[in-house]
């Protein structure tokens, strides 16, 4: 574990998720989209939330942030926004919507993943850096917050002169940063990105990673990062949670669970991606998709396509419980194989590069 690592596992806990239960009522039955889903968040930490689509990773984010809409409902569970004076968390699950309304921007703020939809097209972008400005502050005047609006924009490497644009008339990358810089506007605590770099090219990606980096470090603030792709994480992140049908099947440092991933799914995740820093070897997908909701399989979620699965699988579900550095819920999990110790070690990155 690195020093980076141990100050992260040592630091106070700032927003916990206990227990979440997430529902969909649909007229067929209730579905649960999120079942039983523990994590923790500790201030200054990038906590990465990778899996397949309709793993649950959206569905979590906007409970959390109780975004979602019906028929989506949170059926149980809390989450706990600790306070820095030391006082009672809040309980962001019991609150009013009124309550939530001073929460929002101001301690928790959300970075969408399609940028052209989180921005209003009709109005220029320095309009809508004032309208989230002044809402939270009434005292600041037009003028204070048109010039705060413009540092955020320089923060986020976007000329000022932007302000005067529509979101049309800025490139898809920009327009990303721009919903970063607003995301800060009101120095929250916690920033949720919902895979904030799908809709750009590899060269912005890496420019818009670099840029959430840099600004972490400045701001101190933490992150909670959601992809597919377990190889942004190795980069970006301090640990990473892996979801698969609606549950964390494992839980550990980033560049652990990239190297040497305890769970049989998320190894399958780390092999359907090119490896980073590693000779070219053929790609290896993962066959079959996440199980129907309204028909869990029994026993282990992930049975039906795992290759390594036994009979005890499909009998019984796996609990997710401390292994090592880490979380991992599976029943095989078995010291290293001698499989895994003929695979290659990924190289090393530094943090530092991408800055």
């Amino acid at each position: 574990m690195s020093d980076h690592d141990q100050q992260i596992s040592k630091a106070e806990p700032l927003l916990e998720i206990r227990h979440l239960d997430v529902d969909y009522l649909t007229l067929r039955g209730d579905l649960r989209a999120v079942d039983d889903v523990s994590l923790t968040l500790h201030r200054g930490e990038i906590l990465g939330l990778a899996g397949e689509s309709g793993s649950g990773k959206s569905t979590l984010i906007t409970a959390l942030l109780r975004l979602q809409r019906p028929p989506a409902v949170t059926a149980g569970g809390q989450v706990l926004l600790h306070r820095s004076d030391g006082r009672d968390p809040i309980d962001l699950v019991s609150m009013t919507d009124k309550q939530l309304r001073e929460l929002r921007w101001t301690r928790l703020s959300i970075v969408m993943q399609s940028a052209m939809d989180a921005l209003n097209p009709v109005k220029r972008l320095g309009v809508q850096f004032v309208d989230v400005l002044r809402s939270h502050n009434g005292s600041m005047t037009k003028r204070n917050a048109l010039e705060r609006a413009a540092e955020l924009l320089e923060m986020a490497g976007i000329p000022r002169d932007r302000l005067m644009s529509y979101p049309h008339e800025m490139s898809g990358g920009m327009r990303q940063r721009s919903l970063i810089a607003l995301a800060l506007a009101c120095q929250p605590d916690v920033v949720v990105m919902d895979e904030p770099t799908t809709a750009v090219d590899v060269v912005m990606q890496r420019s818009i990673l670099s840029k959430v980096l840099q600004l972490q470090r400045e701001l101190g603030f933490a992150v909670i990062f959601v992809t597919h792709d377990l190889s942004l994480l190795l980069e970006l992140a301090d640990r990473v949670a892996i979801m698969y049908a609606g549950q964390i099947v494992e839980l550990g440092p980033a560049r652990r669970i990239y190297s040497d991933p305890q769970h049989p799914y998320s190894k399958a995740l780390r092999d359907s991606f090119p490896p980073l820093y590693a000779p070219l070897q053929e790609m290896r997908g993962l066959p079959g998709t996440p199980p129907d909701l309204r028909h869990m399989p029994p026993g282990c979620r992930f049975a039906p396509r795992c290759p390594i699965v036994t009979e005890a699988c499909s009998r019984k579900e796996p609990e997710l419980l401390p292994i090592g550095d880490g979380e991992v819920a599976c029943l095989l999990r078995q010291p290293v194989s001698a499989e895994r110790k003929t695979e290659p070690e990924p190289a090393p990155v530094d943090k530092e590069v991408l800055a």
